[in-house]
């Protein structure tokens, strides 16, 4: 069996660098971006070969397909991710708007023509980073308006993206609430359950899954 690829983006810390060291652990061949030298020497500590990419600018992403020419990839996942808190009480300011669409929607569509094909190839699986925080039918508040919206987006930017990559199986997946930068220490589940929970669901996955929203622990989204 030929060893297999996992493209990692947004790999800096958190999930994205716990999904670096478990398939690094479990012999895949690792590729990994981040956005600055110094994720760039921790991640390279890894085992992983590494690309600086801030996803946040479209012309530092415009070179990936480059990058990744004639390698073959079975799984690409799309981690990176910003949040900003206020909810609708507090109308959002134009930077924190763009920082949110800019890295968690836009970054998210300009990498989807340049890497989907190279997983379609290899009949893969390309996995986005979204949240429970997405789904329109369990609001409970407004915190986080921004991200919540954003998050929403970027489940119909794969869902409608699916369909001009057939071969591939592009899914959303919702990590969970984790003790990361961003989940704060009182979250209930760990980095490390959260990477393991998603790379077996990510290799369970059937044509039913395609374009869907599904949870780290194996739960289908019941609506969004």
């Amino acid at each position: 069996m030929s060893l297999q690829t996992v493209l990692v983006i947004g790999a800096s810390r958190g999930i994205g660098f716990e999904l670096v060291r478990q398939y690094r652990e479990a012999g895949w061949r690792v590729i990994a971006t981040v956005r600055d030298e110094a994720a760039r020497e921790r991640v390279l500590e890894q085992g992983a070969e590494v690309h600086l990419i801030d996803v946040s600018k479209p012309a530092s992403v415009s070179g990936l397909a480059w990058l990744l020419d004639g390698v073959r990839i079975d799984v690409a996942l799309y981690v990176a991710g910003v949040i900003r808190r206020p909810g609708a009480l507090t109308p959002p300011t134009q930077e924190d708007f763009d920082a949110v669409m800019h890295t968690n929607v836009l970054g998210a569509m300009q990498v989807i023509p340049q890497v989907a094909p190279i997983v379609e190839e290899a009949g893969g699986v390309f996995a986005f980073f979204s949240s429970s925080m997405s789904q329109i039918g369990s609001v409970d508040d407004s915190s986080s308006w921004i991200y919540r919206t954003s998050k929403a987006a970027l489940n119909m930017a794969v869902a409608a993206a699916q369909l001009d990559y057939p071969r591939a199986t592009l899914i959303t997946i919702d990590p969970g609430w984790v003790q990361t930068d961003m989940g704060g220490a009182q979250a209930p589940v760990t980095i490390e359950d959260s990477a393991s929970g998603i790379r077996s669901v990510l290799a369970s996955l059937t044509p039913e899954d395609k374009g869907q929203l599904l949870h780290y622990d194996g739960r289908r989204a019941a609506h969004w």
